[in-house]
């Protein structure tokens, strides 16, 4: 009883009735930063289903890649979703979103400047100006403004703002003009390279006899079965992909230079041995003139001196051909027309 009278006490002080009429909420404790920015909005209409935003986001569960259902009129969108729970408003998200208008946009911040955006990516797409036509297909399949250009009557690739979605390439009509790089794993593609080389070396040192009697007018073919260059190079990089990738770069671009040597047609005139530029060609009194294999350059300059065809000059190409049943490598291999 007496602690209700002391209330009634207390609620009738002048002071008290004051600090009530005048009683407000203090600032709300989950007022946004001016460090932060707004949740990221989505535009779905404008997403090209790249995902460079799901690959540049930093905080799990975030965001996500969707996809609508397919109508019978049209196919359905592609478009992240964010989870407002998980998003911590980095805005990184919006950064690299590489469509204009932006599919994600997510206020201004100050702190993140475009020149020094960059864009998550595995592979490096780039124009072998040799080989590109100037066709401009590339130009106009690519979905990012300003990403390849034309300058100087050259087809450029701006690093700085291609995704490397692979559209230009899958539109390129020459193959080798446009070629996809992985920035991964360098040591391990330059192994698979050598090993490729050795092993395409070895099959055509192997035919060696065959090749000897090669008509200058004819072309040898030759097969080499790629099962077992394949399962080494998993072993160096788990990654059959990158390495079907790798292999087929190599054979593409790869034009081997292969000298014979006919020891019955050498009159030791030893005028081979002064110009021979790395030493491979020595002399023996007992064994007569010697060519080294593994000092030889292929420089073909034996070739040219020799006046009585002891070195053969041939020009190696190779083809991955690949098949359900077997991958194979196509080899064919005809006389050198100088110079090349």
């Amino acid at each position: 009883m007496s602690s209700v009278i002391w209330y009634l006490y207390e609620f009738a002080r002048k002071s008290w009735a004051e600090k009530f009429a005048d009683a407000k909420s203090g600032h709300d404790i989950v007022e946004r930063p001016a460090r932060f920015r707004d949740f990221p909005e989505v535009f779905k209409e404008y997403c090209i289903g790249c995902g460079a935003c799901t690959a540049a986001c930093p905080a799990p569960g975030a965001i996500k890649l969707v996809r609508d259902s397919d109508t019978s009129e049209t196919e359905g969108l592609t478009y992240p979703v964010i989870t407002a729970g998980a998003c911590i408003r980095c805005g990184f998200c919006a950064e690299v979103c590489p469509t204009d208008p932006k599919a994600i946009e997510c206020g201004e911040n100050h702190l993140i400047r475009e020149e020094f955006t960059i864009l998550p990516v595995e592979k490096m797409f780039v124009i072998d100006d040799y080989l590109c036509i100037r066709c401009k297909k590339c130009m106009n399949a690519c979905r990012v403004e300003g990403a390849i250009t034309e300058e100087d009557n050259k087809i450029v690739i701006d690093q700085s703002k291609c995704i490397a979605c692979g559209d230009c390439l899958k539109n390129c009509p020459v193959k080798g003009a446009l070629k996809g790089i992985y920035i991964s794993n360098v040591e391990e593609q330059k192994r698979i390279i050598n090993l490729a080389v050795q092993k395409l070396e070895k099959a055509i040192e192997d035919n060696q006899d065959e090749i000897k009697v090669l008509p200058a007018d004819k072309v040898l073919k030759m097969e080499l079965p790629a099962d077992e260059l394949i399962e080494e190079s998993l072993q160096i990089l788990n990654n059959e992909e990158m390495v079907i990738d790798l292999i087929e770069k190599v054979t593409d671009r790869l034009k081997l230079r292969v000298i014979t040597w006919d020891e019955e047609k050498c009159t030791k005139c030893r005028l081979c041995l002064e110009d021979c530029p790395s030493g491979a060609i020595i002399y023996d009194e007992e064994k007569g003139v010697k060519r080294d294999p593994d000092k030889c350059l292929r420089c073909s300059t034996c070739y040219q001196t020799c006046p009585f065809g002891v070195a053969g000059y041939y020009i190696a190409k190779f083809l991955l051909k690949r098949s359900p049943e077997e991958d194979v490598i196509l080899i064919t291999l005809k006389a050198s027309n100088l110079p090349i």
